[in-house]
């Protein structure tokens, strides 16, 4: 298994240890990444919502980059596959606006077709490599560990830019992992809803509210951990977690997972080869638990 590999601005950036942790889950599973570089952002709603040619004419090169590589693209964040999908479904539903597209890109001696099959990590463990062959490769079964999946926005809505209709699934495909690494999966309410990112800049009060309803639901229904593909939901459920507890108005205490790290642990993974240690609120019980 081959894909063209985009990292993402954030894990080349705020979130290292989710890029760490990616090629080496990768490597153990022998699923053979090439990373594409020279890549631009995806447009993360910004570009899109305010310049939306711009944004695909800026997926689109990213796309053939990896036909040129004659491989299938793998993302590791929610919001790059929303973007990405979005991208992807105007142009295929557009021929105009794929002629206006690679007649930019042609600046550059690059055309893109159209077909490309893009798919974030979530996707490809269970549609790809696939579940039964992941339960063959655990060596430490999760089965101390209750997780409560938690997906973003990007990676489930608009079901139909995202392949809900070959594959209505998708917005299980947390919980399929969780137990395909012999793990406990909590079941919450606030799993497939925001976590206020988008809007953290502009009301942090109302943002880090959304992060407290679902960190504290989870907690109350007796999670261990979070598990989420996406790296922005990440920043706010983990990296801003500390800075929610005077609005709680108690510390919540809820340890983050990036999904490569959950299914890193399980498939015996040195935590540090996973970059846990890097995680803003400490993983060292999950740690202790896996054994």
């Amino acid at each position: 298994m081959k894909y063209a590999f985009y990292p993402g601005c954030v894990a080349k950036g705020a979130c290292p240890e989710l890029k760490t942790a990616t090629e080496n889950m990768a490597k153990a599973l022998s699923i053979e990444l090439h990373e594409l570089t020279d890549v631009a952002c995806t447009g993360a709603g910004v570009v899109s919502e305010r310049e939306p040619e711009l944004a695909d004419t800026l997926n689109a090169r990213t796309f053939a980059m990896a036909e040129k590589m004659g491989l299938p693209l793998m993302n590791i964040c929610s919001t790059c596959q929303g973007n990405m999908s979005h991208s992807s479904f105007r142009m295929q539903n557009d021929s105009n606006l794929l002629s206006r597209v690679n007649q930019t890109l042609s600046e550059e001696n690059l055309k893109y077709t159209g077909n490309l099959v893009i798919k974030n990590l979530l996707w490809i463990l269970v549609e790809d490599y696939g579940l039964d062959k992941l339960k063959q490769m655990v060596k430490k079964p999760l089965g101390k560990i209750k997780s409560a999946p938690f997906y973003g926005c990007y990676i489930i809505r608009p079901s139909w830019e995202l392949g809900f209709n070959e594959h209505p699934q998708r917005n299980r495909y947390l919980e399929k992992v969780i137990e395909a690494c012999g793990g406990e999966v909590v079941d919450y309410s606030g799993k497939d809803k925001c976590c206020g990112f988008p809007i953290l800049t502009m009301n942090k009060k109302n943002s880090f509210a959304m992060s407290i309803n679902h960190l504290s639901e989870a907690k109350t229904e007796g999670a261990d951990c979070m598990v989420t593909p996406c790296p922005l939901c990440h920043l706010n459920l983990d990296a801003n977690q500390p800075d929610m507890t005077s609005m709680a108005g108690h510390k919540i205490n809820m340890p983050v997972l990036h999904l490569p790290q959950l299914v890193g642990l399980a498939l015996g993974i040195s935590p540090s080869d996973l970059g846990l240690e890097k995680n803003i609120i400490k993983t060292n019980e999950i740690i202790a638990a896996v054994g």
